[in-house]
């Protein structure tokens, strides 16, 4: 039964709720060829062939060691990187590898824009791989966009299955080569087969499979837009005299769609700009923008669309460089009509750009001396806290320590340990039946923490005296080795 809308009321209109989130528009960039993609199939095969392969590099460190040349040693609390080895207590070389990082990431942000996000970031990295196995299976643009819209079908589906399958092969291969960094590859991959290995192994490679798959494979230019951070910031790290890549409206507008219509127009005498309008520039984007719409966040300054552009004018027979890395200031003085005569180096090469590096090479010059002097011997001491001191029957007065003696060598040595500045003081180690001296000698196993219960006595005096522990190696040649010093505090009773 009709229901009428009483006189004067207007009917009631059913109003769609907004959406908050825009659905994710699947974008097929265009296959593409030139230099910046060539360079950029370069810096993927390099870093999937370190990524992969470092893990299985060996490096003899003698029978005590682990001969794995890149090793994150959490079970005793070590790092090895090929010669170098970091302990725990030596954290510094890591904030300083994340400053160096950080500051590296400022010269190339102000130098030339986001290029790290276009060629050095995993996710970009990683997305490349996904979609050069898409294009195989798929075929390219055009392809994929008529099978996307196609219905399901059995070639559909055997595409999907095919290209799934293989994007999670390249996932679980990313998580098992991570678990490779903290564990000996060789032994760890026979214990992953057999179901030997720990669990928290098998569970590492599950997440880093979810992740890449996930972030590489369907997420893909989301992740850049939406969670990655560094778009914002960089607006930052930017100056006018920044390369950034850059559509050079000045000499392509207005367009002009076909090279046919285009020389009519110039035969009329109309003002024609270069660019064909033939949007090659979108179809090999893989952020799907259109750069001639200006500076853009999505933009990770991948070049794509300068090598896709470059090709078109070399076929219309147009100067290339409508599309191109430029700057702010000299795309300034081109539109008044007088372009920049300087080098790349020059445009580089400016005093933001040399206080990084300045402040970079100062970090790493600081942190490779370091390397290079450190010592491989460290002395702790610990005093007893409860009691401070034993009065012992003779008058004399007794301290107990813990001296802690680190050999951060990969071969035993051995050390003497004396006390200086305490008067007529002697030392004694538990469980040794030497008498008591103001040294004692003892050896250390490499890459060891060896703990001394030591019982310092000296006759009685002030409540407090100060004096100190000094070690030092033992070399067999005869050839003075390394020492280290630490002061200690004596306490004793207090005078009446």
């Amino acid at each position: 039964m009709n229901v009428e809308t009483p006189k004067g009321l207007a009917p009631e209109v059913e109003v769609e709720e907004p959406r908050l989130y825009k659905a994710r528009e699947p974008i097929f960039p265009k296959e593409n060829h030139g230099f910046f993609r060539t360079l950029k199939w370069r810096i993927l095969v390099l870093a999937l062939v370190v990524y992969y392969v470092t893990p299985w590099i060996r490096w003899d460190r003698g029978a005590e060691m682990p001969d794995q040349a890149v090793l994150i040693d959490l079970a005793n609390r070590r790092f090895f990187f090929f010669f170098i080895e970091i302990w725990p207590q030596e954290f510094y070389y890591l904030a300083g590898l994340l400053i160096m990082a950080g500051i590296g990431l400022f010269l190339l942000t102000s130098s030339v824009g986001r290029a790290w996000c276009g060629y050095g970031c995993p996710q970009t990295i990683w997305t490349d791989l996904f979609m050069w196995v898409e294009r195989r299976i798929d075929g390219d643009r055009n392809a994929q966009i008529k099978l996307h819209k196609t219905g399901l079908t059995q070639d559909k589906l055997v595409k999907r299955i095919k290209k799934h399958a293989i994007w999670l092969l390249i996932a679980v291969a990313t998580g098992g080569a991570w678990v490779f960094y903290f564990q000996d590859a060789p032994t760890l991959a026979v214990q992953l087969v057999t179901g030997e290995a720990a669990s928290v192994a098998y569970i590492t490679i599950a997440v880093l499979t979810f992740t890449t798959y996930s972030l590489a494979g369907l997420m893909r230019e989301q992740v850049c837009i939406y969670m990655c951070p560094w778009p914002r910031i960089q607006g930052a790290m930017l100056d006018e005299n920044s390369l950034t890549v850059t559509y050079n409206d000045w000499r392509g507008e207005p367009r002009m769609h076909g090279t046919k219509r285009r020389d009519r127009a110039v035969a009329l005498g109309e003002r024609v700009g270069d660019c064909v309008d033939c949007n090659a520039c979108v179809a090999v984007c893989p952020m799907g923008i259109d750069i001639r719409n200006g500076q853009q966040l999505e933009c990770i300054t991948c070049a794509m669309c300068i090598d896709a552009c470059d090709a078109v004018m070399d076929k219309v027979g147009l100067p290339r460089g409508l599309v191109s890395y430029n700057t702010f200031k000299d795309y300034d003085l081109a539109v008044a009509g007088t372009p920049p005569t300087r080098p790349a180096w020059k445009r580089i090469l400016r005093p933001r750009t040399l206080i990084y590096m300045a402040v970079w090479f100062t970090v790493g010059f600081a942190m490779l001396a370091s390397l290079t002097t450190r010592s491989r011997l460290d002395l702790n001491v610990l005093h007893d806290r409860n009691p401070l001191y034993t009065q012992l029957s003779d008058g004399a007065v007794r301290n107990g320590y813990e001296v802690k003696t680190l050999n951060m060598m990969g071969e035993p040595r051995s050390f003497r340990l004396r006390i200086e500045g305490l008067e007529g003081g002697v030392m004694a180690v538990a469980g040794s039946d030497a008498a008591p001296g103001d040294s004692v000698t003892y050896e250390v196993a490499p890459d060891v923490l060896r703990s001394l219960r030591v019982y310092v006595t000296a006759p009685a005096g002030p409540e407090r005296r100060e004096f100190d522990f000094h070690v030092e190696e033992l070399r067999a040649d005869g050839a003075a080795g390394e020492s280290d010093r630490v002061g200690g505090v004596f306490h004793g009773p207090s005078r009446p």
